[in-house]
């Protein structure tokens, strides 16, 4: 396994749409090892295909204390939303930033896992930001969209200054 370099805010491979995945063979699933290593080591909860560079539409999740829930979603859709909650939001693309985001409380979604079988979930809470959050990624979309023009600005600068400095 091989810990990947993730992208990091204002790289534009980020606002990549991210194509479905349609071959499950031994390269998907080094993929996804890899992926898995890489957000365990970072440390993340989840990790869209999108943020190491890889455009399919892959997302790893594992909100366990001790990494024993690990989640792969292949071509995710939410099929339903329920209720509205406002939690802060990290992201490894966006080092040591948090902000407020507003997402549905509760969703279901239909997907593949790893080895292309059809699965349904359904998720509150905390997976259930982490699914959409992820989602986001392999649609080109990040948590900072949600953000008034001028938060945004700011946390580009704080991340442009950053990078700057390593």
């Amino acid at each position: 396994m091989a810990i990947l370099e993730i992208l990091e805010y204002p790289d534009s491979r980020l606002r990549t749409k991210a194509e479905p995945v349609t071959d499950f063979g031994a390269e998907l699933q080094q993929q996804i090892d890899n992926m898995f290593e890489t957000m365990y080591e970072a440390p993340g909860i989840g990790l869209a295909a999108t943020q190491v560079n890889f455009h399919q539409q892959l997302i790893v999740i594992d909100i366990s204390d001790d990494k024993s829930s690990p989640l792969v979603l292949i071509n995710p859709k939410i099929t339903e939303k329920k209720g509205v909650e406002q939690r802060e939001e990290g992201c490894l693309s966006f080092p040591g930033v948090y902000a407020k985001v507003e997402r549905a409380d509760a969703i279901s979604v239909e997907a593949l896992d790893r080895n292309g079988k059809a699965i349904k979930l359904e998720a509150d809470d905390l997976l259930a930001v982490c699914i959409q959050h992820e989602i986001d990624h392999i649609e080109g979309r990040l948590f900072v969209d949600y953000l008034s023009p001028l938060k945004r600005d700011r946390i580009k600068k704080k991340l442009q200054k950053l990078q700057k400095s390593r």
